[in-house]
Parts: C-alpha cells; sequence; structure tokens
C-alpha cells in the first residue's frame, strides 16, 4: 500500500476514493471502505482511503476533542491488510481548516486524479463543516465523478459509530466495542517503572504502560488481554485503575504477563483489550489480593488466544 501527503504528493493513477475520519476503523466504516476498492476494480483503478492524522477537533475546539481508539500505525496496517491501495494521510491544521468546500473538492480532484467518491450519509467538509452530501452530489455531476452515499450502518437499531464505540469502550463494556471493530481495542506504548508492589509484595510483576492522554482508555476494572511483544503474542490480566488496596492515587494500566519473565523497562508493546473480568475492589489485605489474582489468573489461562500476529 502507498502511503501519501496530501501537500507534496499527486497521483498519475486514477483513484476511487473513500472520504472520512475513519476512527476505530470499525464495521460502519468498512461499508465504505469495501465499496471504494469495489468499484476501483471494477474500473481497473486503485482504491483510496483519505483521513487524517489528527481529529480535527484537536484544531476547531482542542476543549472537545475526543480521545483516539486508534492510532495512525494500526489504522495504517488494518487499511494495508484489507487490500486497499492508496492512503493519504492528512494533517488537519489552520490552512486546511480554512478550505472552502469547492476549494477542498478542486484540490482532491486536482491532485488524485479521481474517478469517484465515498461517503457516509451524514458526510460534512470545507470550512465550519459548510459543505455537505448534496453540495458534493453538485460538484460530482459537475466534474464528472461517480459518488457513492453508504446508509447507516446499525446493530440493534443503534447506528455503528466512532462516538458509541467510544463509549463502550469508558464504560468498560469491551466485548460490544470489540464486536464492532475489526480488531479487538488495543494500547500501544512503552513500559514504564511503577512501585514495584506487584513484584516484590505479591508474586505478580506487572508491566506497566506509559499512557497516551492523546487516546482513551478502558473503564476502570481487570481485563483478560493479549500482549504482542516482540510478535509473539501472550494471556495477560490488566488492571486500569488506582490500585485502591495499596492506597494508589495515580490512574495506571498494569499487565500481568503470563509465562513470562523478561525486564522490557523501556521496550513497546501492544495491548489488546479482550473481555473484562471483574470490577476492581478494595481488599482488606495483601493476602486477600493475592487469592483473588491466582482466581484471575486462572480464568486468563482457560482463555484462548484472540490476536494472530
Amino acid at each position: 500500500m502507498k502511503i501519501i501527503d496530501f501537500y507534496t504528493d499527486n497521483l498519475k493513477e486514477q483513484t476511487f476514493i473513500a472520504l472520512g475520519s475513519f476512527d476505530g476503523l470499525h464495521k460502519g466504516h468498512m461499508s465504505l471502505i469495501k465499496s471504494a476498492i469495489t468499484k476501483a476494480k471494477e474500473m481497473n483503478i486503485k482504491s483510496m482511503v483519505y483521513t487524517f492524522q489528527n481529529h480535527p477537533l484537536t484544531v476547531v475546539n482542542k476543549a472537545i476533542a475526543p480521545k483516539l481508539i486508534m492510532d495512525n500505525n494500526t489504522k495504517i496496517q488494518l487499511l494495508e491488510k484489507i487490500g486497499v491501495d492508496i492512503t493519504c494521510l492528512v494533517k488537519f491544521d489552520e490552512d486546511f481548516m480554512r478550505l472552502t468546500p469547492e476549494k477542498f473538492f478542486k484540490d482532491l480532484y486536482d491532485r488524485y486524479n479521481v474517478r469517484g467518491i465515498v461517503v457516509g450519509f451524514n458526510y460534512r467538509f470545507g470550512y465550519k463543516n459548510s459543505g455537505n452530501v448534496e453540495l458534493l452530489k453538485v460538484l460530482c455531476k459537475e466534474y464528472g465523478v461517480e459518488l457513492v452515499v453508504i446508509e447507516p450502518q446499525t446493530t440493534d437499531e443503534d447506528i455503528i459509530s466512532s462516538s458509541s464505540i467510544r463509549n463502550l469502550i469508558i464504560e468498560g463494556d469491551i466485548e460490544k466495542a470489540n464486536s464492532l471493530l475489526l480488531e479487538p481495542f488495543m494500547l500501544r506504548g512503552k513500559i514504564e517503572h511503577g512501585k514495584g508492589i506487584g513484584g516484590k509484595n505479591l508474586g505478580y510483576p506487572t508491566a506497566n504502560l506509559k499512557l497516551d492522554e492523546e487516546y482513551i482508555l478502558p473503564g476502570i476494572g481487570i481485563y483478560y488481554t493479549n500482549v504482542n511483544y516482540e510478535g509473539k503474542i501472550y494471556k495477560g490480566m490488566t488492571s486500569v485503575g488506582n490500585n485502591p488496596t495499596v492506597n494508589g492515587s495515580k490512574l495506571t494500566v498494569e499487565t500481568y504477563i503470563l509465562d513470562f519473565n523478561k525486564d522490557i523497562y523501556g521496550e513497546e508493546i501492544e495491548l489488546y483489550f479482550i473481555e473484562k473480568t471483574r470490577g476492581e475492589i478494595k481488599f482488606p489485605s495483601l493476602e486477600d489480593l493475592i487469592i483473588q489474582l491466582k482466581e484471575d489468573e486462572n480464568i486468563a489461562r482457560q482463555k484462548k488466544i484472540y490476536i494472530n500476529r
């Protein structure tokens, strides 16, 4: 898959483009992207996804910008996996924000040799979101571009959207969120030093994930997870919370990796959240906590590995 830049790259190949933010790459997004891939193959041209490096609200109004579900590296990997030919990751900045709908469309048409466009039913574009699907229909007709508008994709009568999946993750309903995503929800990050209580006092040394405030965290609780370290997948039991039994105050994401014995401080892992197994509990003693951790471990050992790398 070719990765291109909006400001510097032009294409000689003709393209059929899926337009959208595509945060999280969920099943609703797939209807747009698959439509672009199918149309491109029918016309013997290239399929393309045009999306953003950053959420537009980080520029328009940072105070209300949502936490992201997926990082760009993962997004690129998944788009390549499903067969997209070209991806354009646009940096949304002040200059881009001020493009009129007409200027945005003309730039798109001139740079990428556009034969067709796929958008969702509620697609907005251009300065202050002043462009809508009706204007896009007019512009496509004027330029001789085919337009495909995808109706909302639903489950249990609810529209599948990044915002609804974000809420599920925050609530800890990770299984339902995962059922709507292309892959289980994942956090990527480096391992940092914690207090060392898990290893010294409990017999369960944990890998503490360095948190990035740009990305969403699952609701507080204990999760069965899969850990990707250097291409090998391990089972894990992950705590998202404040460690109330030892009077913790800082929110942490700590994982005990089963059948793993290596110092990985400063190294990167991918942490896939598969299932919430219980809520966070303040135990009366460390001994009671250890008993529960052994039960958590038994549960994790009985689970299957979901991630295939």
